[in-house]
C-alpha cells in the first residue's frame, strides 16, 4: 500500500545517482580503473605531461624500480618508456592478509604535442621518479606575427 502512495519520481533511480555510483560498482567488481593497471600489464605507472615554451617535460611515477630497469626510446613525436618492475620475494614463515603492490613490465607510450631536439633529450631518475626533458626544436618554436591595420 505504502508503495502507492510514493511518486513514481521516488521508486526509480536518478541519472545523476546513477552516474555517481557506478564507478564504484565498477572498481567493487572489477578492481582498479586502466589508470593505474593496465589491461595487457600488472603495473602501469601514472604520469605527469607538461610543456613550456621551450620545452615538454615528462614525470612518471616509478616506486621501487632503479634506473637500469627502464627504458627510454624518441621515435618520431613519439616517446616510448618502459621496463619491468621486479615483483618481490615471497618470504616463508609469513600469512600475507593483503597484496596491493603491483609488480610486472610496462609500457607507456605519449604522442608529443611538437617537435623536439633529439640530441639534447635528458633522461633523469631521482627519488622514483622518472623525468624526461625533451627541448623544443627551433621549427617548433611559436613565431609572433604582426598584424597590419
Amino acid at each position: 500500500m505504502s508503495r502507492t502512495l510514493t511518486p513514481w519520481t521516488t521508486r526509480l533511480p536518478r541519472f545523476f545517482d546513477f552516474e555517481r555510483d557506478f564507478p564504484k560498482w565498477m572498481t567493487e567488481a572489477f578492481g582498479h580503473e586502466p589508470g593505474m593497471f593496465g589491461r595487457d600489464f600488472e603495473f602501469m605507472p601514472e604520469a605527469n605531461i607538461s610543456e613550456t615554451e621551450n620545452a615538454i617535460e615528462v614525470a612518471i611515477d616509478l616506486p621501487g624500480m632503479k634506473a637500469e630497469d627502464v627504458k627510454v626510446e624518441l621515435h618520431d613525436r613519439a616517446l616510448f618508456i618502459s621496463g619491468e618492475k621486479k615483483e618481490e620475494k615471497e618470504e616463508k614463515g609469513k600469512t600475507f592478509h593483503r597484496l596491493e603492490r603491483r609488480s610486472g613490465s610496462f609500457r607507456r607510450v605519449f604522442t608529443l604535442p611538437a617537435e623536439v631536439e633529439d640530441g639534447k633529450v635528458d633522461a633523469k631518475f631521482a627519488d622514483g621518479v622518472l623525468t624526461v626533458t625533451l627541448p623544443k626544436s627551433v621549427k617548433a618554436a611559436p613565431k609572433k606575427i604582426e598584424v597590419k591595420g
